[in-house]
């Protein structure tokens, strides 16, 4: 038996609490965020909303006094650990106030009559899964992880990350190590959740797993889950002859399958929320204005109060000055309170680099795409990456991938969600760098003006592109048809 050293160095990224807690407020929208402030005002009893407006302020002569209050000695006359208390920053600041931030109080804008714009709402599909999330028996560490798959699903219901990206996530922002093994495991029990389908990984997993939820009830249902594991490709191409020969089905089975398949939710994220739509608003994180040619940014504060240090928390602080002896039971009581003001205070504080980051970043994409804002006209849209924004605006490129996430801006041309802006270049026939997005919506406009009788195929309208100077190969058109959720020339076909 032989002992050996090494050295090694490892290079490990580890945030402290308060950046987790700052990453976390930044990706809450503004219609969650009251919801979050409710709950550090319940947990935090020297936190309190500024209801009144008061003044924030001791007087000069208290802050004095308080300086002095570390001088104090145990009972015995000896120092103890609650000795180098010192009060005098939860006193006052430089202005001779504790610092708060008040948030700004913008009313949604107004249109004719007073009327406010009417905006449609999405109904939390997070809340619904972690509400689910909830009746697993899961403990703590496992729970974070679910939570974390659950974060990372799209709106459609898909979970579309690679499993990788998810561990990683995990291992640098929460300390957790795991593996994709495990993150399976997780994925598994989600996809047992409702609306069926959701956690899916593509379109196939996703139509399967609403089949085996109805395995034993329905005719047909078998042969619907061996056409989609066998034959999938065929059956989106509709090439039934193939799949009738190769599971020896009659025409009446086939028509049975088909009449399955089409009944289930390719998207089932996608309605949550939707039900109502009369009853239901999306709640604007930002407001653009166009002022004679001049863009206006706002951030809406609709659902943040103002925060300020509880008054009973400062009073119990002046009693401990004015009070002639000072035991170890009233030094820990004081020590109590100064953490509860510590915390309170540092709360403030993420608020408010929340709201600043949020406009740090919205005006960098606001001034990108100067445009749009200005015509409401896509085909204005500037290429724009996550890493453009994090330049201008000298964040990190997660930091500005959690302000767009989630988050909506209000237009005189509508709202958008901030990710709507985000998109890769291509390059013209100039040499100029357009937005992929332009690309996309000039080639809606084209199957939009074809005629349904002869649609364009994809030859067709890779050609076309090239003629108007956008170099884009014939599978690029398809990748980008496909997105617009547009199928191919013979689906298009009217008779």
């Amino acid at each position: 038996m032989s002992l050996s050293q090494s050295l090694q160095q490892k290079l490990l990224q580890k945030l402290s609490p308060q950046q987790i807690q700052l990453m976390k407020l930044l990706q809450i929208p503004t219609a969650n965020l009251e919801e979050r402030i409710k709950e550090e005002l319940e947990e935090n009893p020297a936190l309190e909303i500024n209801d009144e407006g008061k003044d924030d302020e001791f007087s000069e002569e208290l802050k004095d006094e308080f300086e002095n209050a570390n001088d104090d000695t145990d009972l015995d006359g000896s120092e103890d650990e609650y000795e180098n208390i010192d009060l005098s920053e939860y006193v006052a600041d430089d202005d001779g106030e504790i610092a708060d931030y008040k948030m700004k109080d913008d009313n949604y804008p107004e249109i004719d009559d007073g009327k406010v714009i009417p905006i449609k709402n999405e109904e939390s599909f997070y809340s619904l899964l972690i509400d689910q999330l909830g009746l697993l028996h899961l403990d703590e560490r496992r729970f974070k992880i679910a939570e974390q798959i659950v974060g990372s699903l799209d709106d459609d219901g898909y979970l579309r990350r690679e499993l990788s990206s998810i561990v990683d996530d995990l291992a640098f922002r929460q300390n957790i190590s795991t593996d994709e093994k495990e993150i399976i495991e997780i994925i598994q029990l989600i996809q047992q959740f409702d609306p069926p389908g959701v956690g899916a990984r593509n379109l196939q997993e996703c139509l399967l797993i609403q089949l085996e939820r109805k395995r034993y009830e329905e005719k047909g249902v078998e042969l619907a889950i061996q056409v989609l594991k066998k034959y999938f490709d065929e059956f989106t191409k509709k090439h039934y002859e193939k799949i009738q020969r190769g599971l020896n089905l009659t025409d009446n089975d086939l028509k049975v399958v088909i009449n399955q398949i089409i009944k289930l939710n390719p998207k089932p994220g996608g309605n949550i929320g939707a039900i109502n739509k009369a009853e239901s608003y999306v709640v604007p994180d930002f407001f653009i204005l166009n002022t004679n040619g001049k863009l206006e940014l706002t951030l809406n504060g609709r659902n943040a109060p103002d925060l300020r240090i509880s008054d009973g928390y400062r009073d119990m602080l002046k009693d401990y000055d004015r009070g002639a002896k000072k035991d170890k039971r009233q030094k820990e009581a004081v020590l109590f309170i100064k953490q509860k003001i510590d915390s309170a205070k540092w709360f403030i504080d993420m608020i408010k680099q929340r709201q600043e980051t949020l406009l740090h970043t919205m005006g960098a994409i606001m001034y990108h795409q100067e445009s749009f804002f200005l015509t409401g006209d896509e085909t204005e849209l500037k290429p724009m990456i996550l890493k453009d924004i994090a330049e201008k605006t000298g964040l990190d490129i997660s930091t500005v991938s959690r302000v767009a996430n989630s988050k909506f801006v209000q237009t005189e041309f509508g709202t958008y969600r901030l990710k709507f802006f985000f998109s890769e270049s291509l390059s013209t026939d100039s040499g100029e760098e357009v937005s992929t997005r332009e690309v996309k919506k000039i080639l809606s406009n084209l199957i939009e003006a074809e005629d349904k009788r002869r649609p364009l195929a994809d030859e067709t309208l890779t050609d076309m592109l090239n003629e108007k100077g956008y170099n884009i190969a014939r599978r690029t058109v398809a990748k980008y048809r496909e997105m617009l959720n547009i199928p191919v020339a013979r689906l298009r076909k009217e008779l």
